[in-house]
């Protein structure tokens, strides 16, 4: 099941976008439904993350680049939770959740290292040693962009696992910098990184940001940005994806600072069959 903030209908920003991701859901037979009483959209950030075995873990959302608009900050546990009915462990360890990059096993967590800074009554070690208990998996840190130049810091945008032991990455011709900062620490772990299209965009927009897509059991749902760009996009995760890929339109959204894999989140269950 995908979950999706009620906002995405009501508000007239986002809702072009939303409209066509509905659209292409409903063909692929993904079902959705939409969550009331969120503060913003992205889902991803302040729903509880589901761990190795199917249980959940609430992480404490306070983000610092919220810390003037706390009007935007969703509490789950105060806000929401009487919509769902399965257990949560609630978490002090203050993290977003598209900040957790999860393996396919979920045996590896891919965190950036923005957490650090938003967690500083924690060293390093300590704090690695609790999410490790708490997410029930190996994590790995990698380095993330100063705050002014990317104000999340989030590793669904710099990172997405095509297995348990490959990922894909943002490609930048120069190949320096950020991206081969993070490919030298992923490969200590063992794990082989593919280059995968992307462009920059103006401030905090997630224009061009293709592996911010949405993945579900049988599709990839990927972002595209009427761009040049977006035909070796999709070209590109037809030949690493052993998965239907359908390409979206999502501007109206991502010139808002994220993307498909933000906006959503999701409880593992198995789409209908098509008929």
């Amino acid at each position: 099941m995908i979950y999706l903030s009620s906002l995405l209908q009501t508000n007239p920003t986002y809702k072009p976008a939303a409209d066509r991701l509905f659209a292409a859901l409903y063909s692929a037979g993904v079902e959705y439904q939409l969550v009331d009483g969120t503060h913003d959209i992205w889902l991803r950030d302040f729903m509880p993350v589901q761990i190795r075995g199917g249980s959940f873990v609430s992480f404490r959302y306070e983000p610092s680049y919220l810390e003037n608009e706390p009007e935007l900050r969703t509490n789950f546990k105060n806000d929401l939770s009487l919509q769902f009915s399965f257990p949560v462990t609630y978490s002090d360890i203050n993290l977003d959740g598209g900040n957790v990059v999860f393996s396919p096993s979920k045996e590896k967590a891919i965190i950036s290292d923005r957490i650090l800074k938003e967690n500083p009554n924690y060293t390093q070690a300590e704090l690695i040693k609790i999410l490790e208990q708490q997410l029930k998996a190996q994590v790995i840190l990698i380095p993330s962009l100063k705050k002014k130049n990317d104000m999340t810091g989030h590793a669904d945008g710099m990172v997405r696992f095509v297995n348990e032991n490959t990922v894909i990455g943002n490609y930048v011709p120069s190949k320096k910098g950020l991206e081969q900062r993070i490919q030298s620490v992923l490969q200590e772990y063992g794990i082989d990184v593919i280059d995968f299209p992307y462009f920059s965009s103006s401030n905090d927009s997630a224009v061009g940001c293709y592996l911010n897509f949405l993945e579900t059991e049988r599709h990839i749902f990927l972002p595209v940005f009427d761009n040049a760009m977006d035909d070796k996009a999709i070209a590109a995760a037809e030949e690493i994806f052993p998965k239907t890929i359908v390409p979206v339109n999502i501007n109206e959204i991502a010139k808002e600072g994220g993307v498909l894999n933000c906006i959503s989140w999701e409880t593992k269950q198995t789409e209908k069959n098509q008929t």
